[in-house]
């Protein structure tokens, strides 16, 4: 009995083992291309745009609402302690350290990450990536290290509009709940967030772009079986950028205390 329970728990742990092996030493790979001629400029600003222009409009979005119920839950919170005109500081700070970062993370995590394990998925089951190796160009330069660029290069950019218009969200809030002057509202923000804050915030997003790409290609190069395996290999990408977002999260807010 304990045997039947052991076993499939042994090789689960074998398989994630291993995953996380082929998973790190496909993202040095990929890192290490970044340094290594030749540099293929025109992919990476196509995977630039693909994820920046695409998402921005979704994550910004997203990022003013979210602002607008921080603000509404923020002046519900400190209306018991007289302490309402702080909503801006409050807001800023938990926009700018740990929701845009994150939200705006997962949102393309979802969105691109998908996409990218779809793409490289359908090349491998249609065998074009052997291909590509069989004419001696590298799937690793000319897939997975775009990619990572493009990911490092701008989620930051998109995490810093969607800081901005969140912010902006829990001014239009805060002018028509408590009739707050917009010059206080920014000069309470301006006077909250420091630039450790921003920079915190902005770091972790480099790592979550980097993330994002490496899971989005690992699960595209380790795709099988078709069309059925394509489908299978965009939920879990989704599924485990989410969960590795938050965990790591945690880890780099601990991190960055530590450092600042």
């Amino acid at each position: 009995m304990l045997k039947n329970i052991l076993i499939p728990i042994d090789e689960a742990c074998k398989r994630v083992i291993f995953s996380l092996g082929q998973a790190t030493l496909l993202a040095m790979k990929g890192l290490g291309g970044i340094f290594i001629p030749p540099f293929h400029v025109k992919l990476t600003l196509r995977e630039i745009d693909n994820f920046g222009s695409g998402s921005l409009f979704l994550v910004d979005l997203i990022a003013l609402f979210t602002g607008m119920v921080m603000a509404l839950q923020t002046i519900y919170g400190l209306s018991y302690y007289g302490a309402e005109m702080y909503v801006g500081s409050v807001v800023s700070l938990s926009l700018v350290r740990e929701l845009g970062p994150v939200l705006t993370s997962i949102m393309v995590g979802a969105r691109v990450g998908s996409g990218i394990a779809a793409e490289i998925g359908s090349m491998q089951v249609t065998e074009q990536i052997d291909a590509m190796r069989a004419l001696g160009a590298s799937p690793i330069k000319k897939l997975v290290t775009p990619k990572i660029l493009a990911g490092m290069i701008t989620l930051p950019l998109l995490t810093v509009t969607a800081d901005i218009v969140g912010i902006f969200g829990g001014m239009i809030i805060s002018l028509f709940e408590l009739e707050i002057h917009r010059t206080f509202y920014i000069n309470s923000v301006l006077s909250t967030v420091q630039m450790t804050d921003f920079v915190s915030g902005i770091g972790k997003t480099v790592f979550f772009g980097f993330l994002i790409a490496v899971i989005g290609c690992y699960f595209g190069l380790k795709t099988t079986g078709g069309t059925t395996g394509v489908g299978r290999s965009t939920t879990i990408t989704v599924v485990t950028t989410s969960i590795l977002i938050l965990i790591s999260d945690f880890f780099l807010t601990k991190l960055f205390l530590v450092v600042f």
